[in-house]
């Protein structure tokens, strides 16, 4: 997998892509990833890469030129199965797209920043548009990473135990059941008998329940879906 990010801020994304998985993924080979400076593009001067929206409105956005010869620059090397750009009005990002995102062979990531990017770039190159919350950051980046994040790890033969990812929040429609280690007591506190028990059937079954009763109480929603 390839994934190519566009960003002003390429500094920002070099620390969470160094470490931990991120890092396993591309040391192994698994995945190809590059982070791409806007302004390198920018024919400005003083490498401008913003401008005043039309309208009077109050703020700035990213400039067409710059992000415009990005792209197509990107695009004219290879052809990618999605471009995403990552904003507060976009599909809120789940499980399901996750998975469907890390059978990709090649993705671009559209960081926007200040006011967002021009809608007729989001209209001419952008295939999917993809939210992590109903809130708002200064800038892609950071979804961005979460984005990364999240796909890389299902990449198979990232992570050694790749059942360990399967078993994950969402991944079946519903929370994860809790989980414990050892010691089977500690300071009073026990492990419930069952975990103990060397009864792998009855051990799933009592993961189910579980699962099924945290995500009534946490997230009902999941279970109305």
């Amino acid at each position: 997998m390839r994934i190519d990010i566009l960003t002003v801020l390429p500094v920002l994304l070099q620390g969470p892509f160094s470490v931990s998985i991120v890092k396993r993924g591309i040391k192994k080979g698994l995945v190809d990833l590059h982070l791409h400076d806007i302004r390198d593009f920018s024919k400005d001067k003083h490498n401008k890469v913003d401008d005043a929206p039309f309208g009077g409105a109050a703020g700035m956005v990213l400039a067409m030129q710059p992000l415009h010869d990005a792209i197509t620059h990107l695009h004219s090397e290879r052809q990618y199965d999605e471009v995403i750009f990552l904003t507060p009005d976009g599909e809120r990002l789940n499980q399901g797209r996750v998975n469907q995102l890390s059978l990709c062979g090649n993705i671009m990531m559209i960081c926007g920043h200040y006011k967002g990017i021009d809608q007729r770039l989001r209209d001419h190159f952008v295939t999917l548009e993809i939210s992590i919350g109903d809130y708002v950051l200064s800038g892609g980046e950071l979804a961005a990473a979460v984005l990364t994040d999240a796909i890389v790890r299902i990449v198979p033969g990232v992570i050694g135990n790749e059942m360990s990812a399967l078993t994950d929040s969402f991944q079946d429609g519903i929370l994860a059941p809790p989980v414990y280690t050892r010691p089977a007591e500690y300071n009073g506190w026990k492990v419930p008998e069952v975990l103990l028990s060397g009864d792998h059937e009855k051990i799933r079954k009592w993961e189910e329940e579980e699962a099924i009763k945290r995500t009534k109480e946490r997230r009902p929603d999941l279970l109305d879906r």
